[in-house]
């Protein structure tokens, strides 16, 4: 299982009031009451995480506040997940560590996915040098992650990787979903080119980056934590099978469309297995793969230019009109009156 939670440790107010924020008016901006972070044990679900980072960006009036606040977090503001990071041995491992345990403080996945395309998922050409994907997905969002948590992400990865090496890691690119009227701030932060209007937020290495070793490297420490860090994994159980599945199919979504024989194998049991267990669990492989569809689907309507043929292809149905069948069933509308809607919602409020 992962935390479902995010606990606001007493770092965070000190980080927005360095940036002339007050917590309590960020959480009233929000609707959040006042005073949570002074509570012992409060935490905010993944809704109110994401309302209380746009207060935040709002009340900033700063547009790249969320590369401020990643990537200025001194090593005493850190988490126990990320001091483990931090003191690995190269940035491959302190970026599996992430990997590892980051669902204990929160519902977030870190993905490290490497390829020889290095694809951004449209107008991508093969023949690549080898490539490390880092991207960040909130399993439980019911909405698109706020681009100031993006931000605050990716800075902070980038953060991990220049204290860690003690150099700047130079990234191989930068991918958005969304479109900024100006690329030239995030070109400028990470030193290297900006793709927008891609399928996902990710900042994108190359493959040997991950074996730069860390001048922080600490096995004496990581003899204390990590032991730490498994017995809170233990603890908290293991991954109910949907989410399982639905995180791996995620991860498949690029053109294709996964068989259950290619989800089990991936997950490291038998077709028939992973039949039973989806059942058990009331529900079917063909009930997770149109939830991952759907929700993918809304996610790329609402944040990108991509058009309902593309999505398609990307969504790994055979043509765009199965597509457009699967979604009025889905949602009662076709993808274009969804997109349209969800437009005329944002310019209401």
């Amino acid at each position: 299982m992962r935390a479902t939670h995010i606990p606001m440790v007493a770092s965070v107010s000190a980080r927005l009031a360095a940036l002339g924020l007050d917590v309590d008016v960020v959480a009233a901006r929000a609707g959040i009451p006042a005073g949570f972070t002074r509570r012992p044990g409060t935490g905010l679900d993944t809704r109110q995480f994401f309302a209380f980072w746009r207060a935040v960006a709002e009340l900033s009036g700063d547009p790249l506040i969320g590369l401020k606040i990643g990537g200025e977090v001194g090593p005493s503001q850190l988490e126990a997940v990320s001091v483990a990071a931090l003191h690995s041995a190269t940035f491959g491992d302190a970026l599996a560590r992430l990997a590892r345990y980051k669902g204990l403080c929160c519902p977030e996945e870190v993905r490290v996915e490497r390829s020889s395309a290095g694809g951004s998922g449209k107008g991508e050409s093969a023949g690549e040098r080898d490539l490390a994907r880092l991207s960040f997905h909130w399993i439980l969002a019911k909405e698109s992650c706020p681009t100031i948590i993006s931000d605050a992400a990716f800075a902070s990865a980038h953060a991990l990787a220049r204290v860690g090496t003690g150099r700047t890691v130079v990234p191989h690119r930068l991918e958005l979903m969304r479109m900024p009227s100006d690329t030239a701030p995030y070109a400028s932060y990470f030193g290297c080119e900006v793709r927008t209007g891609c399928v996902g937020d990710a900042l994108v290495y190359d493959a040997e980056a991950l074996d730069l070793p860390f001048v922080t490297r600490n096995e004496d420490l990581l003899a204390v934590l990590v032991p730490a860090l498994d017995a809170q994994l233990d603890a908290m159980g293991e991954v109910d099978i949907e989410t399982q599945a639905r995180s791996v199919l995620m991860k498949m979504m690029r053109g294709d469309r996964p068989t259950i024989d290619t989800l089990a194998r991936a997950l490291n049991m038998s077709a028939r297995s992973l039949q039973r267990r989806l059942g058990e669990a009331g529900t079917s492989y063909q009930g997770v793969l149109d939830h991952v569809r759907l929700e993918t689907a809304r996610r790329l309507l609402a944040d990108t230019a991509f058009s309902p043929g593309e999505i398609a292809f990307f969504l790994g149905f055979e043509e765009a009109n199965s597509f457009q069948r699967a979604f009025r069933r889905w949602e009662g509308r076709t993808p274009a009156q969804w997109r349209e809607q969800q437009g005329s919602e944002e310019l209401r409020s």
